[in-house]
């Protein structure tokens, strides 16, 4: 029941926005009562923690698919940016914006967790870019990784970059091709600039 009253609650997250939705709304939408709902999560804070780290799971799981797909590193990390803006927005009634506005402690836990999953991602990225030449040998991955991982953290940061002045898939666009043309080699340039002709990046 927990399972399910998780995933009927984030449908209800993603479509309506995590302050929108209330235990009432969640417990309409099952056919059941509020004390069946409390009886497996104490409060709506807590569903919306096991329901954003459900959905983050199932984000990073697609993501890691992607990578392991991808062509080269340059398409993967654009392919990557698509993905992630499937689940960002640039809205207040966007359930990112409302989890870091309204649900801190869950967006901290997920801020927590992205660090690993991300980072192990990235750091499979760009050794796969060293070894195929797209990116330069003398890299320090991990350095690389930490400072792409607080690049991505910085530009959700809806208090750096106010989403009433900054479009998100703009940011995401900005970062991905400041970050490539800072870790590419020349060959790595290149392939850029093709892919960026070719595939309108």
């Amino acid at each position: 029941m927990g399972k399910d009253i998780i995933q009927i609650a984030l449908s209800l997250f993603l479509k309506y926005g995590f302050k929108s939705v209330t235990m009432d709304d969640i417990a309409q939408e099952m056919r059941v009562s509020k004390k069946t709902i409390y009886a497996h999560f104490p409060n709506k804070e807590s569903l919306v923690m096991k329901s954003s780290e459900f959905h983050f799971n199932m984000v990073m799981n697609h993501m890691n698919d992607i990578s392991n797909h991808s062509k080269d590193p340059i398409i993967e990390l654009y392919q990557l940016k698509k993905e992630a803006l499937k689940h960002l927005s640039s809205k207040k009634i966007s359930p990112q914006y409302q989890l870091q506005k309204y649900y801190p402690n869950a967006y901290a836990n997920l801020k927590e967790k992205e660090f690993e999953s991300i980072g192990n991602l990235f750091s499979k990225s760009i050794i796969k870019g060293i070894k195929t030449g797209l990116f330069r040998k003398e890299l320090n991955v991990d350095f690389v990784v930490r400072i792409f991982f607080n690049g991505i953290r910085g530009i959700k940061d809806i208090h750096l970059f106010p989403i009433e002045q900054f479009e998100i898939d703009h940011l995401m666009v900005a970062f991905s091709e400041y970050h490539l043309r800072a870790i590419c080699t020349l060959q790595g340039i290149s392939k850029l600039e093709q892919y960026k002709k070719e595939l309108n990046l």
